[in-house]
């Protein structure tokens, strides 16, 4: 699946969601709510990496683990449809433009440091 049709999926969860709340009397998240939602599920993920490197004690960490990096997919893809990004060819663009201040760095020659 490529990451057209993963967003028009992630849109989709969106907007039952959005269609969730409705029929509870509530608004639909906002974009700065997802983003909200981002930053909770950003702290969870690093609850989880924690306990990988053995820095935290949490049960079925692997399932856990791949859950909340979906979370984390999940509100990167919304957030950039709703902010009008076009996320495929901006994650292209910032490959290469770090592929060559990279291959820029590799060229360059170590600079001596005198010794005092």
């Amino acid at each position: 699946m490529d990451i057209t049709a993963l967003t028009e999926k992630a849109i989709l969860l969106r907007q039952r969601f959005g269609a969730a709340a409705r029929k509870k009397g509530k608004q639909a998240w906002s974009r700065e709510e997802v983003m909200q939602g981002f930053v909770g599920d950003v702290g969870d993920l690093m609850k989880l990496v924690m306990a990988k490197g053995g820095r935290r004690e949490i049960s079925d960490v692997d399932p856990k683990l791949a859950h909340e990096l979906a979370d984390c997919l999940w509100s990167i893809l919304v957030l950039a449809k709703l902010y009008e990004v076009n996320l495929e060819q901006e994650f292209l663009k910032m490959v290469e433009t770090v592929s060559e201040k990279l291959e820029a760095g590799s060229r360059a020659k170590p600079v001596k440091r005198r010794r005092s």
